[in-house]
């Protein structure tokens, strides 16, 4: 899970470019928007199409699911991990 959390980091910083940032500088359970590393929504849907093409994984239109999946990295990596449990499984 730790890998998972360092690769999150480095696609937050990239598709970003939050060229004064580094991936120990993100506090896995600090929030991403708002307080925090303070993301906004326009960097939520760059960061949602950064993803879904470096891991494969899609995100509802569900708002709330959203806003509780980029909550922070931990909640980006738990999502993530199950999302490819699923893929695997089908």
């Amino acid at each position: 899970m730790e890998e998972l959390k360092q690769e999150i980091k480095k696609v937050i910083i990239s598709s970003l470019e939050l060229e004064d940032v580094k991936p120990e500088n993100i506090v896995d359970s600090e929030p991403l928007f708002g307080e925090g590393l303070g993301l906004d929504s326009i960097d939520a849907l760059e960061l949602g199409v950064a993803l879904k093409k470096k891991f494969g994984i899609k995100f509802s239109s569900d708002n709330a699911e959203n806003r509780k999946h980029f909550a922070s990295v931990n909640a980006l990596a738990e999502y993530i991990a199950s999302s490819r449990e699923t893929q695997n499984k089908e």
